[in-house]
């Protein structure tokens, strides 16, 4: 897990006895992935300038 400076954080996890990561986007978003390159270009490729769920402005 790593935070920008803008204090967004990103999240990939491993779920234990599977091949599946599971990532988290800073609004909540989420993906599964098998492959580490897919799952990084997802988040890489997320659009930018979304605002977290539950924020309405």
């Amino acid at each position: 897990m790593s935070a920008s400076p803008t204090g967004e954080i990103y999240r990939i996890d491993w779920l234990p006895g599977t091949d599946i990561l599971h990532g988290t986007c800073h609004c909540g978003r989420e993906h599964t992935a098998k492959d580490p390159v897919e799952m990084w270009e997802w988040m890489l490729a997320h659009p930018q300038g979304h605002q977290p769920q539950g924020n309405t402005s």
